[in-house]
């Protein structure tokens, strides 16, 4: 069928991409000029950990930080798995990134969504390409001034729900692919140990592209903020929360395909620079007809 040979064909396309990444991290891995151990690079944390999505910010949400600690001049890769647990739903997600210059981040994630609750034996899968630019600001060498880091950035997704759950996106009029766009504001008290951000996303996702992009007579990108506060309660630890609002593309259909914003409070750890773990209790409100969906989540980062 034509649906099938064009999802094996954008299939193909995801695993150039991945390709592609796999190479890059593999040549900053190789760098001689990766900040180490020894005090160059960013201070702990200030890099942010990786968000489900890819991308470098809170668990949630993207900053405008750049992944990795590599600074202005050097290249750095971060590598991550999270899990995320409710009561009738699992996530999980892996992925990479790469940073150049502290000025451009490239990321690629896999995020694999257990709806077995809803139809047996079923997972979804999304992959997800990202690719950030900052546009001015330091979150570091301004946070004595008023001025955040800035940047944009796009997230591409690509969906593959299956025979069963694709048959329902299709009868709702919803799209196997979309881009998010975003920009992110971020701003560091670095004296007062507190750190702000502010992202706007442009979306048509809906549960984030879990369940396709968009739905009939619904194609407008949607405007949605999405904010994170955190507190440096040591050097290596922080803790946070983080709201994240999201479109109700899939309301018109039933009580059950109405989406809430997601929440999170967290503790995130860096014993070093190339390690960090971060904890959260989650808030992912109504996920297909199962109400207040919380649980945990646990994810590990690696930076080089």
């Amino acid at each position: 069928m034509s649906i099938v040979t064009g999802m094996q064909s954008r299939s193909t396309s995801l695993r150039d991409v991945a390709l592609a990444l796999s190479l890059m991290v593999a040549t900053a891995a190789q760098s001689q000029t990766f900040p180490t151990g020894d005090g160059r690079g960013k201070l702990l944390l200030t890099g942010g950990v990786s968000s489900i999505d890819g991308a470098a910010g809170g668990g949630l949400t993207p900053w405008a930080v750049i992944g990795s600690y590599a600074t202005s001049g050097e290249a750095g890769a971060t590598a991550f798995v999270t899990r995320a647990k409710t009561q009738d739903y699992g996530l999980t997600t892996y992925g990479a990134g790469v940073g150049f210059r502290d000025r451009v981040e490239l990321s690629l994630a896999r995020q694999a969504f257990d709806a077995g609750v809803v139809v047996p034996d079923t997972t979804l899968r999304l992959d997800i390409v990202g690719v950030k630019i900052k546009l001015g600001g330091d979150a570091v060498l301004d946070s004595d001034t008023w001025m955040p880091q800035l940047a944009v950035g796009a997230e591409f997704k690509r969906l593959n729900p299956g025979d069963a759950v694709g048959g329902v996106l299709d009868s709702v009029g919803a799209k196997r692919d979309g881009v998010d766009l975003y920009l992110s504001a971020t701003k560091l008290f670095l004296a007062q140990g507190i750190l702000v951000n502010g992202t706007l996303r442009a979306t048509k996702a809906n549960q984030n592209g879990l369940l396709g992009f968009g739905a009939t007579d619904r194609r407008r990108y949607r405007f949605k903020p999405e904010i994170s506060v955190a507190y440096l309660l040591h050097r290596t630890l922080a803790i946070g929360a983080e709201v994240r609002a999201k479109p109700d593309n899939l309301g018109f259909a039933g009580a059950a395909f109405r989406e809430h914003a997601w929440k999170d409070v967290f503790v995130a750890w860096a014993p070093s620079k190339h390690l960090s773990i971060t904890a959260a209790y989650v808030d992912l409100g109504n996920i297909v007809g199962h109400e207040r969906q919380t649980g945990g989540y646990l994810s590990v980062q690696l930076a080089y």
